[in-house]
């Protein structure tokens, strides 16, 4: 991993938090960043969770839930104890993740942005997240991701057909 590594790996390394890399090739043209790495890797999209920033009463926000799945912004809100959240714009998630949309990792941000998981990801020995690049993705046990990334776990995946927020 010499010289591939990105910030997301070196700050679970330097936790001393167990993960495996996962890497594929990235089709700029796929529409879902999180559905290609689940199909690439093979892997159930229940496992595969992406990174959502949002905006909760004036502050940033990461909500990590499952690919196929959906961030409920007032349940994101009412995580952190606000009252109202919206999707961040792309160019401000960027900045203060350092990553590039579609590699925004919960682990290593530039910005230490609070982080909720999805209860979700509690049922599973171990689930994948962006590495911090598109075509890489990081697995780990879900209690590992917690613990890197000091995140809140809740209910934030919205059901199939509800509203966003």
């Amino acid at each position: 991993m010499a010289g591939r590594g990105t910030t997301a790996t070196v700050a679970l390394e330097r936790a001393g938090i167990a993960f495996t890399v996962h890497e594929y090739a990235h089709d700029p043209r796929a529409s879902s960043y999180g559905r290609e790495a689940s199909e690439a890797l093979g892997v159930a999209a229940d496992r595969v969770f992406k990174t959502m920033i949002a905006s909760v009463d004036g502050d940033l926000v990461a909500g990590v839930v499952p690919v196929e799945g959906q961030l409920d912004l007032k349940a994101l809100a009412a995580a952190v104890g606000g009252k109202r959240g919206a999707m961040a714009e792309v160019a401000a998630a960027e900045r203060a993740t350092g990553y590039v949309a579609g590699g925004i990792s919960p682990v290593g941000q530039r910005k230490r942005l609070p982080v909720v998981l999805d209860a979700s990801a509690m049922t599973h020995r171990t689930v994948f997240c962006s590495g911090g690049r598109r075509g890489l993705e990081i697995e780990l046990a879900p209690a590992d991701l917690v613990r890197a990334t000091n995140a809140t776990v809740a209910s934030i995946r919205s059901g199939a057909g509800t509203p966003q927020g």
